[in-house]
């Protein structure tokens, strides 16, 4: 019996489809044939590829600054001691401080971008040849690729550039409203604590011979020094151990009386004894004042003299503002009025006092 070979070839191949009435003639689809694009349209370079201003580590900035300034309100509204309420307002203005200059620092790499950018596409519009446009030219032929590409990347600058700018605004308004919450927030425990307990001060009377005194007031608190600044010129300090810090930008000069915050630039945190007064009696609401207290005490003549307290060990000792220089070596009526002003404060009820002397 003879086998039948099959084609297997031809078992899979496709059945012819019929035509006919019954069968109607599918339609041919017919390839087009694509054309490429020329080189300058399709790979035309564009401002969006060659600029890529830095605003990844700005929206990063944004997002910490966002971060920083909730967990401060939430400190300041969770624990109530004046110590929290200073401590969230250092965190919140060394962040403050931070994000300014990383925004510094993005304008700076914007403007370099762009200004290199701006000068690549020039540069390359002068090698075109002699014929190429010079940048009068080139503004007014908005279809030349070079002037396409000027234009695309002076935009993409300019929406950066406000995209930086809004953002900057918006934070430094979100960081202004939190201090202004903890500015008041401490104003309002101080007034409290103030006539719950107010700070006592021990005031030591050492004479020096028959017309002059040295007067020497016992070491403080934390909390103290921050009472006694309100009782005595009624404003805040901007740190809370602002009167203990010893800290020097110079080590060849004492320490600088105010700190750069408030206010107050990096080049004015060491004026002097008339320019400090001036500062004092500025009526800011806010002193960035270091390592003293001051007091101004009424004088007979309907003026002020000017004395500060400063941390000296165990205890404070009072100066006076006299002749442009602070002394310690006070006359007997300058340290009786002292101490008479102490007297007033303390029938008002803004400390407590003891006197001794030695």
């Amino acid at each position: 019996m003879t086998r039948r070979l099959v084609d297997k070839r031809a078992e899979k191949s496709p059945r012819r489809t019929r035509t006919g009435p019954g069968h109607p003639k599918r339609p041919r689809t017919r390839r087009t044939k694509t054309t490429p694009k020329a080189a300058s349209e399709a790979e035309a370079p564009t401002a969006l590829a060659l600029l890529t201003p830095g605003t990844e580590a700005l929206s990063s900035a944004v997002r910490t600054a966002r971060r920083v300034t909730e967990a401060a309100l939430q400190r300041l509204d969770l624990l109530e001691t004046l110590e929290h309420a200073f401590e969230a307002w250092d965190e919140l203005r060394a962040e403050h401080a931070a994000f300014l200059s990383r925004c510094v620092e993005e304008r700076r790499k914007l403007d370099r971008q762009g200004t290199f950018l701006v000068g690549a596409v020039r540069a390359a519009a002068e090698q075109s040849g002699p014929a190429a446009p010079d940048s009068t030219t080139l503004a007014t032929r908005s279809e030349d690729p070079l002037q396409k590409l000027l234009a695309e990347a002076e935009t993409k600058i300019a929406d950066a550039r406000a995209t930086l700018e809004k953002e900057l605004a918006s934070e430094v308004a979100l960081y202004e409203e939190a201090f202004e919450r903890i500015r008041t927030e401490i104003e309002q425990r101080v007034q409290r604590m103030l006539a719950g307990a107010p700070p006592r001060l021990r005031l030591l009377l050492r004479p020096l011979g028959q017309t002059r005194t040295l007067l020497h007031l016992d070491r403080v608190s934390g909390d103290e020094s921050v009472l006694l600044l309100y009782a005595f010129a009624g404003r805040i300090p901007s740190r809370y151990g602002f009167l203990f810090d010893d800290s020097t930008d110079d080590a060849t000069l004492p320490p600088q009386p105010l700190y750069a915050e408030e206010g107050v630039p990096a080049s004015g945190t060491r004026p002097d004894p008339d320019q400090l007064r001036a500062y004092l009696q500025s009526g800011t609401r806010v002193l960035a004042i270091k390592g003293f207290l001051p007091v101004f005490v009424p004088t007979p003549d309907g003026g002020e003299a000017f004395y500060r307290l400063l941390q000296r060990g165990p205890v404070m000792e009072v100066e006076l503002l006299r002749g442009g220089e602070f002394t310690s070596i006070l006359e007997r009526e300058e340290g009786e009025r002292f101490a008479g002003h102490l007297l007033r404060l303390k029938l008002a009820g803004k400390i407590r006092l003891e006197m001794e002397a030695g």
